[in-house]
């Protein structure tokens, strides 16, 4: 009986990097958390399927090692907008489908870079799908465009008939996927991003003393993840006195020198600062160790997923501020404070609220012990979802 042959269209991360770290049987230290392509390699050698895995990544690469194929594949056009970003994920979409008839593959597991409706081509040649939600399939508080309403149309027989089974976040993934199935999915199947105990291990239990109260930002640097509503918080507390407070932005992305610059021209450079892309999850986690707060802005024109800076502030032992846009909100609400997507003012207000009321900083700071367990239990993970899916293969 010949090998389980398993395709998994993942995201943009350097996968070819991560092959190399998991052939000597390490994990990826570029990032804090268990990468899903690791746990996808994993899956592989403990079911001993022969895999191909491929990843959005602009860097091209191949690497082969054994029964797994490694491969960083490009989107085309990918960053453009209009109608040529479509037909950008239309060619990588049928590039994919092109690649598992080519390897002869059982089950292709699509994470990123895809347009869902087309992997409904895959079943007609005998290949199972399992779609990995990791985004909201639409945004929460707009009515999607024409072009969206018509793709989502065309993606709901996917998930109500074709695919085998779906891995999604708990919250606005997983409700979507059955909204947009009308309730009639295929099943289910929830995964938290996952991470090793000792990940946050050195982190001190909480920030230095203050002051400065420090507030981090981890992610893109992009409008919609709010970074410049950060900045105009960081305004209005100059313009209240308010030097006590600094922010440490973490992340690289379109927008990161225009930020620099708007800093710089508002005099806040030093006490705003930008830190780029952070190599070594080792350098992330020091910020996290100096922070007092972590908030996650995300704007409503984004189409965000669970989030996993909001798990790693938790095992950091830091309170998050963040919207009901963050479907993470739910698993972490004791150590949290709420806002309303795109409220500037509330955001700061939330800020001065645990800089200045530090019994409630406590309370939310408290909470973090009690939360973290979920996200270390590798029964919550994207991987061991996978293999509970691949059990039942030969069921279907």
């Amino acid at each position: 009986m010949s090998n389980l042959r398993i395709l998994y269209a993942a995201g943009p991360g350097d996968i070819v990097g991560t092959f190399r770290y998991w052939l000597h049987g390490k994990d990826d230290p570029r990032v804090p958390d268990v990468a899903y392509s690791r746990q996808f390699l994993d899956v592989c050698q403990q079911v001993g399927a022969d895999g191909w895995i491929i990843s959005a990544n602009p860097r091209r690469d191949l690497v082969e090692a054994g029964a797994i194929r490694a491969e960083n594949r490009p989107i085309t056009f990918d960053g453009r907008s209009g109608l040529i970003f479509h037909v950008g994920r239309a060619l990588y979409t049928l590039g994919l489908i092109r690649s598992a008839i080519r390897f002869r593959a059982d089950v292709v597991v699509a994470a990123h870079g895809v347009h869902w409706f087309l992997l409904s081509l895959l079943p007609l040649f005998g290949i199972k799908v399992v779609p990995a939600i990791h985004n909201a399939l639409w945004l929460a508080l707009v009515p999607p465009r024409f072009t969206e309403r018509v793709l989502l149309f065309l993606a709901r027989p996917l998930f109500a008939s074709w695919s085998l089974a779906i891995l999604a976040h708990p919250g606005t993934c997983a409700r979507q996927v059955s909204e947009l199935a009308s309730g009639r999915s295929r099943p289910i199947v929830p995964f938290l991003p996952f991470y090793r105990e000792y990940a946050f291990t050195g982190v001190p239990q909480r920030g230095a003393r203050r002051p400065p109260f420090r507030v981090m930002f981890a992610g893109r640097i992009e409008a919609d993840k709010g970074v410049f509503d950060l900045l105009e918080v960081a305004r209005q507390l100059t313009e209240r006195h308010r030097l006590d407070i600094e922010f440490d932005i973490c992340g690289a992305g379109s927008c990161l020198e225009r930020l620099r610059r708007e800093a710089t021209a508002a005099g806040l450079a030093e006490r705003f600062r930008c830190h780029g892309y952070l190599v070594e999850a080792r350098a992330l986690r020091e910020i996290f160790g100096a922070c007092h707060v972590v908030v996650v802005p995300t704007r409503s024109d984004y189409t965000e997923g669970f989030n996993a800076v909001v798990a790693e502030a938790i095992l950091a032992g830091r309170p998050v501020i963040t919207s009901r846009l963050c479907p993470a909100i739910d698993l972490v609400r004791d150590a949290a404070v709420e806002i309303p997507p795109n409220d500037v003012a509330a955001c700061r207000d939330a800020i001065l609220l645990l800089c200045d009321q530090d019994p409630i900083y406590e309370i939310k700071r408290n909470a973090c012990s009690q939360l973290k367990a979920q996200f270390f239990d590798s029964r919550n993970s994207w991987g061991e979802g996978l293999s509970r899916i691949l059990a039942n293969t030969a069921k279907v």
